[in-house]
């Protein structure tokens, strides 16, 4: 009770220290924009941005912070082609994270995932969820939603995010949390706004439409019964799905409308082309092999980095292992390994596979060729183990 108790008097000073509301003027102009100066600690908005620095002081340490030095200005400059007003405002921080998400707070801090950028086609479907993201920041959406917050007294939502005593971080996670949870009207306007501006910056106006098309359908491509049934969010804050109203009305919008060459799309992929094998890896890591395949088809389908991408497709079918996967990661290895691009831990997974499969005279020329490829692995021992005693098989 003591401890409860505690935690409740912690949780209650920092929300009321941050969500105190004065009479002075908001950041914010009439019409929702932002107006480019530091609102008062004492207000409402105020306690908003100590929350938001706090978690952009936090974003510079965490480990998953992609630290390239072109990414990031890659990623700002394409921010700075839908929100030229805001460009003095915005600083990008570029997360290895394997999810589809982007946000921005109002003090001007932008995370962008990785998740998002790999399931980008384009350039300008990056454009459009980065303008997505300004919309909401330019139009006050995440204080609107912090004034509701608090006049809910929603201090048993923060509590039950941190009865595992990580006051610090639970409390962030759950506060951001909230307030990138927008609703029904907000969406919307966001997308019409995040339209209007890529397409003013020149970018392709079927862009949003496709990417929030990708988006559904690779949830429906998922492993998990419960996540195809489910409904398909544009980030991970968002409590408002992506609808085929939602598709519909972008569809609307971009009807009639030019779009830009396919030399687009070719740029975007050299952008992010050296990231690929470790973004598909950590995706990996999320163990829907569904969507992880339905991602992979979808970046094949530009007919680039082909051997990145059928390596990573026969590593999701080995690791799956549902019936027939083991001949679909032979065949993603297989063709993997007549690309220039291909990893070259594809003739080590050869080796194993033709191995498992009778197929001796294949997984010595597999094994063979990993270890003329891979003078210093560090799994060269067991290779050359496993060589020895393929050898040794056949001899007897």
């Amino acid at each position: 009770m003591r401890r409860q108790a505690t935690l409740r008097s912690a949780v209650s000073s920092v929300l009321a220290a941050s969500i105190a509301v004065t009479a002075v003027t908001p950041a914010f102009a009439q019409d929702g924009r932002m107006v480019g100066r530091r609102p008062d600690i004492s207000t409402d908005e105020g306690g908003l941005w100590a929350q938001s620095d706090k978690a952009e002081t936090e974003a510079r340490t965490k480990a998953e912070l992609n630290r390239d030095p072109d990414l990031t200005p890659y990623v700002r400059g394409v921010a700075c082609k839908v929100a030229a007003e805001y460009c003095g405002d915005i600083r990008v921080y570029v997360m290895d994270r394997p999810y589809f998400n982007a946000s921005m707070a109002p003090n001007g801090y932008m995370e962008v995932w990785s998740g998002l950028m790999l399931r980008a086609r384009s350039e300008s479907e990056l454009a459009f969820v980065l303008g997505h993201e300004v919309s909401h920041f330019a139009h006050g959406h995440s204080l609107t939603t912090w004034r509701t917050m608090k006049s809910r007294s929603n201090v048993g939502m923060v509590l039950m995010l941190a009865g595992g005593g990580i006051v610090g971080s639970l409390l962030y996670l759950g506060v951001m949390s909230t307030v990138f949870a927008f609703s029904r009207e907000q969406e919307m306007e966001a997308d019409r706004l995040a339209f209007e501006r890529t397409v003013k910056a020149g970018y392709d106006p079927a862009a949003a439409a496709a990417l929030w098309r990708s988006l559904r359908e690779e949830t429906a491509a998922s492993d998990f019964p419960k996540t195809r049934t489910s409904d398909t969010r544009g980030s991970i804050f968002n409590t408002h799905p992506i609808t085929p109203d939602r598709i519909a009305a972008l569809d609307g919008l971009a009807a009639g409308r030019t779009t830009p060459s396919e030399g687009e799309r070719t740029r975007y992929r050299a952008q992010i082309r050296k990231f690929l094998p470790a973004w598909l890896a950590d995706d990996m890591r999320r163990r829907d092999y569904g969507q992880t395949l339905h991602l992979i088809d979808r970046l094949a389908a530009d007919g680039e980095d082909l051997g990145v991408l059928e390596f990573y497709k026969g590593e999701a079918y080995r690791r799956r292992r549902l019936d027939g996967d083991q001949d679909k990661a032979l065949a993603a290895y297989t063709a993997a390994s007549g690309h220039a691009d291909a990893p070259v831990a594809v003739w080590r997974e050869l080796g194993d596979m033709l191995g498992k499969v009778g197929k001796t005279a294949e997984a010595r020329t597999a094994w063979e060729t990993y270890l003329a490829k891979a003078v210093d692995a560090e799994d060269r021992w067991l290779v050359e183990a496993n060589l020895k005693k393929l050898n040794e098989g056949s001899e007897s």
